[in-house]
């Protein structure tokens, strides 16, 4: 009995001492629009708006000739049937499966479906570049393997279909849900749009990106550039009004336009299935040369889910928009280098993405990578040590929630290319970091002053400044909310739901 009063003591003292970011007061009443912290709830499949389907069984991989456990070589059954099933999901039985070439997907609506992560394994003998060679560089020049940050024996391969329907005419500002366009007969409600910067020749739109302290960009690309994927809710006159806020200024002299965003990979997906590689020493940094599980390129509202990854080079890619990673495992027995069995467990270089639920029982170079992306939330995972590496190129306004970092010894350790700006851009937001040993700030190296820490295991003191340094020392669990994107994603859909009666 006497226990269960403690119980109850230490969740009511716990609530007690519940403490709200200056940010965020767990209603969105401090929320302001263009302010320093953006909104993440449009992350994820179908934008957090609808759970991720899961479509009927079309087809079995035994039907074309795999079969579990004989130690044959199972691919070409595998890429029949992707080929030939028609939408669905093809169901991949319990037991290993030998897979020694590209499984590609490039249809909207299939779905590779394992009896789960412990029941189904696809045994990957090959790394890609003894598959498909790809020679590249690193920007020292070091010849490597493209395969080293890119690339994956499964393959979501798709277009969006890109095309320019409008021009920005005027201003419209971070925050805004306003455009205002050259000619706005193209458009209609309820129909999906990218607007994009597509640059002026000059590093205006990188600076803008790193809120004006982008550090040395002398090899970046002036046409590096910024872009949302937007619905229009209402038209008025040459006005299209979108549903979600701007998370960049949209200047004429930018070239921001506008277009139609009709993604060809749709609503595909792979899960309860894991990805064993040979045991092999880790050789490592750019030696790579691909034994990588996933790629996603250039879909949307696809996902991957329940997944065990052993012994990789890399784990997933993820180049789409809106796709939702889910339940990720890593493990392996790989003999180190410099204190890591692998090179990226994810990286993102797409936008609005969701990574959660995610267990790294190992270290790579760079657990969680992003690179010239926004929008990404990564949230409810734990590692042995993580790794938050943002690999330059302006990544902005992503958002870390509600992690177990593990020992806490590397979080801001990051990588890419020299003279590609900070790695970190404006707007970044971590929130209710947890770890073993104290965090500090990050240093100056690593990002602009336009981002947002909050609620992390620190001994040095809270500084907020409105225009500048925000590092608010909240002890992670009395931060509320305690996992700052279920809050956002909660209080707009209770706002949809109010606006649909």
């Amino acid at each position: 009995m006497m226990s269960v009063w403690r119980a109850i003591l230490c969740v009511s003292m716990c609530l007690s001492a519940a403490e709200h970011s200056a940010l965020w007061d767990g209603h969105g009443s401090h929320l302001k629009p263009g302010g320093r912290l953006p909104d993440f709830s449009f992350a994820g499949y179908r934008r957090g708006e609808a759970a991720i389907p899961k479509p009927t069984v079309v087809a079995d991989v035994t039907d074309f000739g795999a079969k579990a456990d004989d130690e044959i070589d199972d691919t070409a059954a595998f890429q029949k049937a992707l080929a030939e099933a028609p939408r669905g999901a093809i169901r991949i039985p319990s037991g290993r499966f030998i897979i020694s070439d590209f499984l590609t997907i490039n249809r909207p609506g299939v779905v590779l479906r394992g009896a789960g992560s412990q029941k189904t394994t696809l045994y990957c003998p090959k790394p890609l570049h003894e598959i498909k060679p790809d020679m590249g560089a690193t920007t020292t020049g070091r010849p490597t393997s493209n395969y080293s940050w890119s690339g994956g024996i499964v393959r979501f391969v798709g277009s969006y279909r890109l095309k320019q329907i409008a021009a920005v005419t005027q201003h419209a500002k971070r925050g805004d849900t306003r455009i205002t366009v050259n000619n706005a007969a193209p458009f209609k409600v309820g129909q999906d749009v990218m607007i994009r910067l597509l640059g002026d020749g000059t590093h205006a739109v990188v600076k803008h990106l790193y809120a004006g302290d982008p550090g040395d960009i002398a090899k970046l690309s002036k046409r590096t550039g910024a872009s949302i994927v937007c619905k229009v809710v209402a038209i008025e006159g040459d006005v299209l009004h979108v549903d979600r806020r701007l998370r960049f200024d949209c200047r004429p002299v930018w070239k921001a336009v506008v277009h139609r965003f009709e993604p060809t990979v749709t609503d595909s997906g792979i899960e309860g299935v894991a990805f064993e590689y040979p045991l092999t020493p880790y050789e490592g940094h750019f030696t790579e040369k691909g034994f990588n599980a996933i790629a996603f390129g250039r879909v949307a509202h696809c996902w991957a889910r329940d997944l065990r990854i052993v012994h990789p080079d890399s784990g997933l890619f993820v180049g789409g928009v809106f796709c939702t990673i889910d339940g990720v495992v890593f493990e392996s027995k790989r003999q180190p280098t410099r204190d890591a069995v692998g090179h990226h467990g994810v990286y993102f270089y797409g936008d609005d993405n969701l990574y959660r639920g995610f267990d790294y029982r190992c270290k790579f170079i760079h657990d969680i990578s992003l690179a010239h992306c926004a929008g990404n939330v990564i949230t409810k995972g734990r590692g042995v040590d993580l790794c938050l590496d943002h690999h330059k190129k302006a990544p902005h306004a992503n958002l870390f929630t509600d992690i177990d970092l593990g020992v806490g010894s590397r979080p801001w350790k990051s990588g890419g290319g020299r003279q590609l700006g900070k790695h970190a851009g404006a707007w970044n937001t971590y929130w209710n970091l947890r770890s073993q040993r104290p965090i500090s700030y990050p240093p100056q190296r690593f990002a602009c002053r336009m981002i947002n820490v909050v609620g992390v295991h620190t001994e040095q003191p809270s500084v907020t400044e409105p225009d500048g340094k925000w590092f608010e020392a909240i002890p992670p669990q009395r931060l509320r909310p305690a996992n700052l994107y279920e809050a956002q994603l909660n209080r707009r859909l209770q706002l949809l739901k109010q606006l649909n009666r």
